[in-house]
């Protein structure tokens, strides 16, 4: 945008230096010195285009003092809208610079920079004319300033000149500020380009040297694109699943028909939902061996290589044979499962007194009720209202016997678990029946504080009859020598995270702190004939039941069993 330029009239005849207007030779050669210097500044701005801005602006500054014949000339250009304003001041030998800076400071403002203004003032002891003008667009580039001791200075010549010499300077310096800009950008996508090229070469060369490692591994080794593709397999798949790289690589789940087909959908997804994510994935699967057809586990898991910005680069994954580790697995929870039926045969077994003791009391009121019907019979009129009554009753001791022998059946029986919905004071209050008479065979005492309306659990409970078995039996057992109080506590209530907290404590010999955990290790028991597995077993077993199990003992003054199960709602993948 040109800096503003306004004759007053229009019909002005252009006044030189000194010239008079009736004079039209000269008038003539003052129209083309003008021109001359028009033509001077257009070339003066094309030649320096492109160069620096103290190049352009230092030339600007020489060639106009030369074409008009200043005294002076100062500019001031911002180059950077962050950095320090570009400054240059010519003069005259008949000037200070020193006394020029000092005197524009005190008159120059943007009121007159804006509309022009020319003035005169004083420097040094001589006065001046001078002339400000904007550059750039809106004047937002900087600002020139020109001084001459005539005083016909400006002429309209002198201000086209002036005016013009500041826009093509202008241009020429956004030019310039422009190509330095590109030339910046230019540097700056050169080295991130060379960067970039540079990463993309460190890892091609990484990852062509893990697929090298991968070839020779002992397991099977595999890579995938970001899309899941397989792009490189290694020879002990291939030779294990008798497929070929071309095969498996031009078929994104060719992987897929080594599974065995019951395992195919949950591996699939799997596979799918840990490349999308970008986070790559686990999957035990049955995968068929070519040489024989059979099938075998493997561990078939993958992890990602990213760029240095997170992008992913591939997948690289191993397929590990596990199949003797499940069979070791399978193997362990079988001997496990066998050792809890022993364990409850065992401690029945200690239990036979007891037992036969409940026993007998539904069957002795069942022979009395018997006999009381017979000796109505030998009578000649019968009451036969009272045959009804003994009758229900020998009807309601054999159901009790009944029930007593189906939970000690229970307890031995070997089958899968059975989860269901379970009142845990049911569960205490059962076991309890069983046990009653061999604390009272001991003189102990029962108390039983069973919190009402508790939620239910989801368990197995046959298993769960069993722990509350074992802790009921190693009480009695810590009880049954103690002299003074014997005293049994099961407690049952509500506790924290909706969890339901069960207690069994007792008065007997204890155990010091040191062993609260050393007690639910394998084969340790402080009886003398005890196996060392009764609460390894039972902590496992509510474990298994997502719940804790744990153990508080104070020397000859007890012990106390706290055990933890959920609520019934906050598991219901249980029930599956």
């Amino acid at each position: 945008m040109l800096a503003p330029f306004h004759l007053e009239n229009e019909n002005v005849i252009l006044l030189g230096r000194g010239d008079h207007p009736s004079d039209a030779g000269l008038e003539i050669k003052r129209l083309q010195r003008c021109m001359t210097d028009l033509i001077g500044v257009l070339a003066l701005s094309a030649a320096r285009s492109g160069h620096e801005p103290v190049e352009i602006l230092s030339n600007l500054v020489d060639s106009l003092m030369g074409m008009l014949t200043l005294d002076f000339f100062y500019a001031r250009v911002i180059v950077e809208a962050d950095e320090k304003p570009l400054e240059l001041l010519r003069a005259g030998p008949s000037y200070r610079t020193d006394e020029i800076a000092q005197s524009l400071d005190h008159w120059l403002d943007e009121d007159q920079i804006d509309r022009s203004l020319q003035t005169r003032c004083k420097i040094g002891t001589q006065e001046i004319s001078i002339l400000p003008m904007r550059m750039g667009v809106e004047g937002g580039l900087g600002f020139i300033v020109a001084g001459s001791q005539r005083l016909g200075f400006p002429d309209q010549t002198e201000r086209l000149v002036l005016s013009v010499a500041a826009n093509q300077s202008a241009v020429a310096l956004q030019h310039a500020r422009l190509l330095s800009e590109q030339q910046r950008v230019a540097g700056e996508l050169d080295r991130r380009v060379a960067e970039r090229a540079r990463a993309l070469a460190e890892t091609n060369e990484e990852i062509q040297l893990q697929v090298g490692l991968l070839q020779h591994l002992p397991v099977s080794a595999w890579t995938l694109k970001p899309d899941g593709t397989p792009d490189f397999v290694n020879r002990v798949w291939l030779e294990y699943s008798g497929q070929t790289l071309d095969f498996v690589r031009s078929h994104p789940e060719a992987w897929m028909t080594a599974v065995h087909p019951e395992d195919r959908e949950a591996a699939s997804t799997a596979f799918w939902d840990g490349v999308r994510s970008g986070q790559g994935f686990a999957i035990e699967t049955r995968s068929l061996r070519a040489q024989d057809g059979s099938y075998r586990w493997h561990l078939q898991q993958a992890v990602v290589l990213r760029d240095t910005e997170g992008k992913v680069l591939r997948f690289i994954g191993t397929t590990t044979d596990i199949d003797d580790q499940k069979r070791v697995e399978d193997a362990l929870r079988q001997a496990q499962g066998d050792l809890a039926r022993i364990n409850r045969v065992t401690t029945m077994g200690e239990l036979t007194a007891s037992l036969a003791h409940e026993l007998s009391q539904p069957i002795s009121g069942a022979v009395t009720n018997a006999n009381t019907c017979l000796r109505s019979l030998e009578r000649d009129t019968p009451d036969l209202d009272a045959m009804r009554r003994a009758v229900t009753r020998i009807a309601r001791d054999a159901q009790r016997a009944a029930e007593i022998i189906g939970r000690i059946r229970s307890q031995f029986e070997k089958g899968a678990l059975n989860r269901e919905v379970i009142d845990v004071n049911e569960i205490s209050r059962e076991t309890l029946a069983l046990l009653r008479g061999e604390a009272v065979r001991y003189n102990i005492s029962i108390r039983t504080e069973l919190a009402a309306g508790l939620p239910r659990i989801v368990g197995d409970r046959v298993q769960l009859q069993q722990v509350a078995m074992n802790l009921i039996v190693n009480s009695i057992e810590a009880m049954k020598d103690v002299d003074g109080i014997r005293e049994m506590v099961i407690k049952s209530q509500r506790a924290e995270n909706e969890q339901i907290l069960v207690t069994v404590s007792d008065t007997g010999i204890g155990f010091s702190p040191q062993l609260a955990e050393r007690i639910f290790d394998p084969f340790f028991t402080t009886k003398p004939l005890g196996t060392g597995m009764g609460l390894r077993i039972s902590r496992s077993i509510i474990e298994s039941h997502h719940g804790r199990l744990w153990a508080i003992g104070t020397p000859g003054q007890g012990a106390t069993f706290h055990l933890s199960l959920p609520a019934a709602r906050l598991n219901p993948q249980l029930l599956r």
